[in-house]
């Protein structure tokens, strides 16, 4: 069973998200890093699975975070961006503890 992302919260000081996930993970995820790697078909096109960073053309902030069942969250950014869908395992990857 994978971890699951019990809490996700804005670290507005330092421009990124706190993660914790169920094993006792913990880890930091800058607002940019995640907006980068938006996971949606828009950002990362159709098809080649691999997901590639696209920076910002400026710096975001997360405007809204929502669960998705208990798979995933989706965010709004400042830049107007809602359509990527990020799943826990993905948050965990891009994450540093």
């Amino acid at each position: 069973m994978n971890a699951q992302l019990i809490e996700i919260r804005r670290q507005p000081e330092k421009r990124s998200f706190h993660l914790a996930w169920s094993d006792g993970h913990v880890a930091e995820l800058a607002y940019d890093t995640a907006r980068g790697y938006c996971p949606c078909a828009g950002c990362q096109g159709h098809g080649s699975g691999k997901i590639v960073f696209h920076p910002p053309a400026r710096s975001v902030e997360p405007e809204t975070i929502e669960a998705v069942g208990n798979y995933a969250v989706h965010i709004v950014w400042s830049d107007q961006h809602a359509t990527g869908i990020y799943r826990f395992d993905f948050l965990r990857e891009l994450a540093t503890s």
